[in-house]
């Protein structure tokens, strides 16, 4: 994602020819959105993105659990283990 915005800020600064970035090449400008899609490319094959996605289903399930649990009144109480 840091790809992908630090990219389109150094297009955004390079057309409107801001600084040092308005001299650099467009080769430099676009590399970072090459390089997302690299990231994006090992993410996906390696199973990065879908253990993130498993992980905050897992939280959330867990979450729905204590709640219910909260409202039942059997949540964990403080002191109180079993």
């Amino acid at each position: 994602m840091w790809f992908l915005v630090i990219g389109v800020l150094l297009i955004l600064l390079k057309l409107a020819e801001v600084g040092p970035i308005a001299g650099l090449s467009w080769w430099w400008v676009l590399s970072p959105l090459a390089l997302a899609v690299v990231w994006w490319e090992f993410a996906d094959k390696s199973g990065y993105t879908k253990r993130r996605a498993m992980d905050r289903m897992d939280e959330r399930k867990e979450a729905r659990r204590q709640k219910s649990l909260n409202a039942l009144g059997q949540g964990d109480k403080p002191g109180k283990r079993r």
